[in-house]
């Protein structure tokens, strides 16, 4: 008893000292070999594109003429590129990156249902003046039909969507029937609109060309107060040499004269404006699908101690490895009853759904394009329409049509010296409407012009034949070519014992 009570009294521990000091851990000791073996090497940030010169595809320009074409360029580029400190994409792809965009649906989406919508009411001929041209208009009409206007054009829109530029080439005969595209003098030559230069029958086609295949001749980027200034005479297509005017051009986003011949005179492609909304959108889609794929997260407690102590980790990685091959459903998981233990945590899901529509729907607002038309997505909720979004969208689309109009223009007239030998200033066009209206909306608005119809004439405004005039005039009216009745009188009344017209 009295031993036991000195080898406590040793024990104890001496008056004013502190608690003992805890047992020092060991420092973690993770072996490289490990590391290395499960961490991948990161992929290299890409580094900033700046603005630089524009280096046609081989072939483009004629190897003799490439400097001094090249030379014209009188973009500081050192002074442009150090705005890319302020976060502005301020370079050019080019058109092999473009080309390669054109293929993922996203962009294809947004350029194609823009183009088609631009094209599929197409145009009306329409004449003005009191002579009667409905045969010539019919023959213009076919003569764009023949020729395939409406398809060039949606493709050229569609390039234009694409790459920033769309390009027809016109294709002539010479007066000895040979073609313009074989007589390197007659192409360096304008193709003015005149019967002296495009005789009747002398119009070929209208070719499509890529802009990969095209480069800027002579143009003047020394005096900015001229109206050529920025203006190329002529473009280089595979080394030959094709004036101006016989390359009708579509660009609906040019970009400002600083950045012409950086962008090889084209303008901002829909798949450039678009490619941060797409890059986005992917993105968060596929990070959506990796959460789906991967919600629960399945986890073994085990011994670390001879890995984090700086030994090779073989045993460990064996163990996740035949944990991973035996934990299907259709397996059968093992573990240690005495040293490991499974646990497992479930990712909440809701919200997702909001999270990746909302990535999807941000591509529509950078295109214009309404989501029931780019996406097929139909608004939801109480008395939900996208009729409203259908409307300006027409407007957008009919502002776009617009501004090719030019070159529609210089195109039917074209067309008009080749099947006419002239130019007929009375004939024009115009678009045509977008929205359509259901039969119910079209059986109303009949009634309405009726009723008004009634009332003008009994107010002696008008007369019954000019009211039927107007019907038979009406290509929307169900009595559109109607005939004249010849048994009205001068002031449109029933004459005195007249039969009708059967």
């Amino acid at each position: 008893m009295t031993a036991r009570k000195a080898k406590t009294g040793a024990n104890k521990r001496p008056a004013g000292k502190g608690a003992p000091k805890a047992t020092e851990k060991k420092a973690l000791r993770i072996s490289p070999t490990l590391l290395a073996s499960l961490l991948a090497q990161p992929a290299p940030t890409a580094p900033a594109r700046e603005l630089v010169t524009y280096q046609p595809a081989p072939g483009v320009v004629p190897a003799d003429r490439l400097e001094a074409t090249m030379a014209q360029d009188a973009t500081p580029y050192g002074y442009v590129g150090g705005l890319g400190a302020f976060g502005c994409q301020n370079h050019f792809p080019g058109y092999p990156y473009l080309a390669q965009m054109a293929q993922r649906p996203e962009y294809r989406k947004m350029v194609a249902t823009l183009a088609e919508e631009m094209t599929r009411k197409w145009i009306c001929l329409r004449a003005s003046g009191e002579e009667d041209k409905s045969e010539r208009i019919q023959q213009l009409d076919a003569a764009i039909r023949r020729f395939k206007l409406r398809e060039h054009f949606r493709q050229a829109v569609e390039h234009d969507g694409y790459f920033g530029r769309g390009q027809l080439y016109v294709e002539v005969k010479k007066p000895g029937g040979a073609l313009a595209s074989d007589d390197d003098a007659e192409l360096q030559t304008l193709l003015s609109l005149s019967n002296k230069k495009l005789p009747k029958g002398s119009l070929v086609a209208f070719r499509l060309v890529e802009p990969m295949w095209t480069y800027p001749g002579l143009y003047n980027s020394t005096n900015p107060l001229a109206k050529d200034f920025y203006q190329p005479f002529s473009w280089y297509v595979m080394g030959k040499t094709v004036h101006a005017s016989r390359m009708l051009m579509f660009i609906s986003r040019p970009v400002p004269d600083l950045l012409k011949a950086a962008y090889s005179f084209g303008g901002l492609s829909m798949s450039q404006l678009a490619e941060p909304y797409v890059e986005h959108w992917i993105r968060t889609r596929n990070s959506v699908s990796d959460i789906v794929h991967s919600f629960s997260v399945s986890g073994l407690k085990t011994s670390l101690d001879s890995t984090l102590a700086g030994e090779s980790g073989t045993q460990l990685i064996n163990r996740a490895e035949l944990f991973n091959r035996v934990r299907d459903n259709r397996g059968l998981m093992l573990l240690d009853m005495e040293s490991e233990d499974f646990f497992q945590f479930n990712t909440p899901l809701s919200g997702l759904d909001a999270l990746q529509a909302q990535a999807q729907e941000q591509m529509a607002s950078v295109s214009n394009i309404p989501l029931v038309k780019l996406l097929g997505i139909t608004p939801t909720g109480l008395n939900a329409s996208s009729e409203g979004e259908i409307r300006v969208f027409y407007d957008y689309v009919h502002s776009q049509q617009e501004l090719h109009r030019e070159p529609l223009k210089r195109a039917i007239d074209l067309i008009q010296l080749s099947e006419f030998g002239e130019i007929d200033p009375d004939i024009d066009f115009m678009f045509e409407p977008l929205h359509q209206l259901s039969d119910l909306e079209q059986a109303q608005v009949r009634k309405a012009d009726a009723d008004t119809d009634q009332v003008l004439i009994d107010a002696g405004v008008i007369t019954q034949e000019e009211a039927r005039k107007r019907l038979a005039a009406d290509p929307d009216s169900p009595y559109h070519g109607l005939e004249e009745r010849e048994d009205l009188g001068e002031d449109g009344e029933d004459e005195v014992g007249a039969q009708p017209k059967a």
